[in-house]
């Protein structure tokens, strides 16, 4: 049984199979584990570059959560966020948000711990048999968003590659910077609405709990979409957003930004929250797209496929 991805989705799923007592392994493309829930250094402090928070609001993800906090990887951050619009600025409360304080990399990590989880290793095919790259497996699993799977996946395994192409992806630039100084009004993070250029700012000295001045900004899907082939060279325009948006006068000292091509799904273009896909054929699909794009529906896919799959291959059906 091969688990290709091994973002949260991907690791969930292949935990559920190896309690199970399946044999299992997963492999990734990347040379950590961690999908959209990236983290990436900078002066020796992690910055969070994909997800920018977790909510929680399932009994079973909350189990998660606790056993996180209760091992230092997560911590409460905040129920409140502040709103830009064409209204102005409103402070706005919702659910508590939950932070890593080394980075969501970290809880991503912690679910690796003890699977046989292959780094650097692209797949190129999965087929009929089902085949992973010409090599017989019980099932596979694709963790990834639906676009991917879809190149991996032979036009003849025909739901899968259904389930895979109805999933529409839409792109974002996370842009990450550092200020001399901490010269904002207190906030954690702002929802910013009807901008040409961003969608969610958060203060991440706030999320880590260490002060530092250092903001990271999310953009619409439009602006990435023009930036695409070069994302580096929209720092600036991303970085005098950030200013303006809070009247910053000093410059950033230290810039970098991420493209994601496939930032996050439009809800339910799949299915039901929690859901996954699982045919006759052997092949799994799950992620977030199958409910609200958030980090407890990508968990709750990823377990509910893992159990599916489980049962399946345990002779349960």
């Amino acid at each position: 049984m091969v688990v290709v991805g091994a973002g949260i989705a991907g690791l969930t799923c292949a935990r559920e199979l190896a309690a199970a007592g399946i044999p299992v392994q997963v492999r990734e493309r990347a040379y950590v584990p961690g999908g959209r829930m990236a983290s990436k250094r900078f002066d020796g402090r992690p910055a969070d570059i994909g997800a920018a928070y977790l909510t929680v609001s399932d009994p079973d993800f909350a189990e998660q959560v606790d056993r996180w906090r209760a091992a230092g990887l997560a911590r409460e951050w905040t129920d409140t966020f502040v709103a830009y619009g064409p209204a102005g600025r409103d402070e706005v409360t919702g659910p508590m948000r939950w932070a890593a304080p080394r980075g969501l990399r970290s809880l991503v990590t912690d679910l690796a711990d003890g699977l046989p989880v292959v780094t650097s290793r692209l797949v190129f095919a999965v087929e009929p048999g089902p085949l992973v790259d010409g090599e017989p497996v019980a099932a596979v699993a694709l963790a990834m968003p639906g676009p991917q799977a879809a190149w991996l996946l032979d036009p003849a395994l025909t739901e899968a590659t259904a389930a895979a192409q109805a999933q529409v992806w839409l792109p974002a630039l996370t842009g990450v910077f550092r200020f001399p100084r901490r010269g904002w009004a207190d906030f954690a993070g702002a929802f910013v609405n009807e901008h040409p250029v961003l969608t969610l700012v958060c203060d991440d000295g706030a999320r880590r709990g260490d002060g530092e001045p250092v903001l990271v900004a999310h953009t619409t899907a439009e602006f990435a979409g023009r930036h695409l082939a070069q994302p580096t060279a929209a720092a600036g325009e991303i970085e005098a957003a950030v200013r303006d948006l809070l009247a910053l006068s000093d410059p950033a000292i230290g810039t970098h930004v991420h493209r994601w091509t496939y930032a996050r799904p439009r809800p339910a273009s799949t299915g039901p929250s929690g859901g996954y896909h699982l045919d006759a054929a052997g092949i799994g699909l799950a992620g977030d797209a199958f409910g609200k794009p958030r980090v407890q529906t990508a968990w709750s896919s990823g377990r509910a496929l893992g159990r599916a799959l489980a049962e399946r291959l345990s002779g349960g059906r």
